[in-house]
């Protein structure tokens, strides 16, 4: 699994959630052959079981994240001497993401749930304080708690991309990554290489590259493209500083370089976006008294 790509689908989609909730079943539980209509995940808390997907089987217990989506073939059955418990919640979604100032949006059926069958998750107890307030607020109505649940449904989401993160690389190692990106933030305005980041982190260009990329979503050099034109961003947003001195202040000695690079990653140029970002009130909230 790529974890930064994982990351960045699901950062393309907002969701619904249509039912969440604890279930603990009866010792003689079994759903047989079901094909789900929705997406829907469980959480082991208790007890064992298992679970066939398109005639995969796996063994339930609790740590397992369950992730079921429309049209899998699914048996289930809990284990009589032991019954299943576990949170589940039933979600649906859309994509709508922003990219080069443009809106992208498709249906449902249009994009596969980037997570599907059984995963295994180490860090049970935040998982769970999550699914509780989520189950929590289900019993309650209103646009607040509506808002607020489709927020920690985000956060559980970005929980389990951690979980996956660090049962992937080791520790020593994603203490490595950190601080090649705190060096990025400090120095981004000076020529940084990627032999730089490597001998840095004490590794191979090679083996830096495929750590950061599973780690981050980008590559370093992409890494500090992008952060680059955040920050020419923040400065073309706020302050009427030139063009060239804003290519100088991140790390651009070339303006016609940096003019290309903008465009290429926001979808316009730095002066049409000035432009337009003047053009915006500096707040559209009402003021008080």
């Amino acid at each position: 699994m790529e974890l930064g790509c994982l990351a960045s689908r699901l950062d393309e989609l907002t969701f619904s959630l249509l039912l969440a909730g604890y279930k603990t079943c009866p010792p003689n539980w079994s759903k047989q052959g079901k094909k789900p209509l929705y997406h829907s995940l469980w959480f082991i808390t208790k007890g064992t079981g298992e679970v066939v997907i398109n005639g995969k089987k796996s063994i339930l217990a609790p740590g397992k994240l369950v992730v079921f989506t429309p049209g899998m073939i699914c048996d289930k059955k809990t284990s009589p001497a032991d019954p299943l418990e576990f949170y589940f919640i039933r979600f649906t979604f859309a994509g709508a993401f922003e990219r080069k100032e443009q809106w992208n949006f498709s249906f449902p059926q249009e994009i596969p749930f980037p997570l599907h069958g059984v995963y295994t998750i180490k860090n049970s107890s935040g998982v769970v304080l999550l699914l509780e307030e989520i189950s929590s607020l289900s019993k309650r109505r209103g646009a607040t708690i509506a808002f607020k649940q489709k927020i920690r449904f985000q956060e559980l989401l970005l929980t389990f991309v951690d979980d996956f993160h660090s049962q992937t690389i080791s520790g020593d190692t994603s203490q490595i990554i950190e601080e090649t990106i705190d060096y990025i933030s400090k120095h981004y305005n000076q020529i940084i290489t990627l032999e730089d980041l490597a001998k840095l982190a004490g590794l191979s260009k090679s083996h830096y590259s495929r750590l950061f990329k599973k780690n981050v979503g980008y590559s370093p050099i992409e890494y500090i493209t992008h952060y680059r034109i955040d920050r020419a961003k923040e400065l073309l947003a706020h302050s009427d500083i030139r063009i060239k001195e804003v290519s100088q202040s991140i790390g651009y000695e070339d303006e016609l370089y940096f003019s290309r690079i903008f465009k290429k990653i926001v979808g316009v140029s730095p002066t049409q976006f000035s432009d337009e970002q003047k053009l915006i009130p500096n707040s559209t909230l009402p003021k008080d008294g």
